[in-house]
């Protein structure tokens, strides 16, 4: 995820006027959890303001919702969601091979929360396709990240937030991404965990 400010952003939504909201989290500080409003820019950049600094997670999770659903309020015309971002929401399984060195995708701004690799190649997501593993990121990838790597999204992550899907309030909203995640991390087939081996 992105960092602002010694603080590293756990959730974000995203508007489709550029605007958005993040929560970041700092243990080390004095306030360890901050609120902001972000203005994105069309390289992906984003400038944080307005910060609103809490001393508990709960407290902070609080605010983040609120201020998300006080900007739609405020701006109906302008605030439609377009991408929440949360460790692990994302998750895409390796159908051709193991993931390895050179396999996956390392955008900037999005690196992978958590790579698995299974014992061998098993079926997943109720037996709809094989996989060798699977990785989850934060932010979705594009198109054409997961092509080049021949990376398939998991069905129900890849749904989560299409402009179809019925709107309901934010913290419901986040609540359902943070158990979809959950729910998904874990496949029900052997598997271990991965390192990532770039960074050697």
């Amino acid at each position: 995820m992105d960092k602002n400010a010694g603080y590293e952003i756990k959730q974000a939504v995203l508007f489709d006027n550029g605007r958005g909201v993040a929560l970041g989290e700092n243990p080390k500080a004095p306030d360890p959890f901050v609120t902001w409003m972000f203005t994105q820019g069309k390289d992906g950049g984003r400038d944080y303001e307005w910060g609103h600094y809490r001393g508990d997670r709960s407290s902070a999770e609080a605010d983040f919702s609120q201020r998300v659903t006080e900007y739609m309020r405020d701006f109906p015309y302008k605030a439609k969601i377009v991408q929440i971002e949360a460790p692990g929401l994302y998750k895409y399984y390796s159908t051709q091979r193991p993931v390895d060195i050179g396999t996956f995708p390392k955008p900037r701004d999005n690196q992978p929360d958590e790579i698995v690799n299974f014992d061998r190649r098993v079926p997943v997501e109720g037996g709809a396709f094989l996989a060798w593993g699977y990785l989850t990121y934060t932010k979705p990838l594009t198109r054409k990240e997961a092509a080049d790597y021949e990376l398939r999204p998991a069905p129900k992550v890849a749904d989560l937030w299409r402009e179809d899907t019925p709107k309901r309030p934010i913290a419901q909203q986040m609540k359902e991404a943070a158990e979809q995640a959950q729910r998904e991390a874990r496949p029900l087939a052997p598997g271990k965990d991965t390192p990532d081996r770039e960074g050697r």
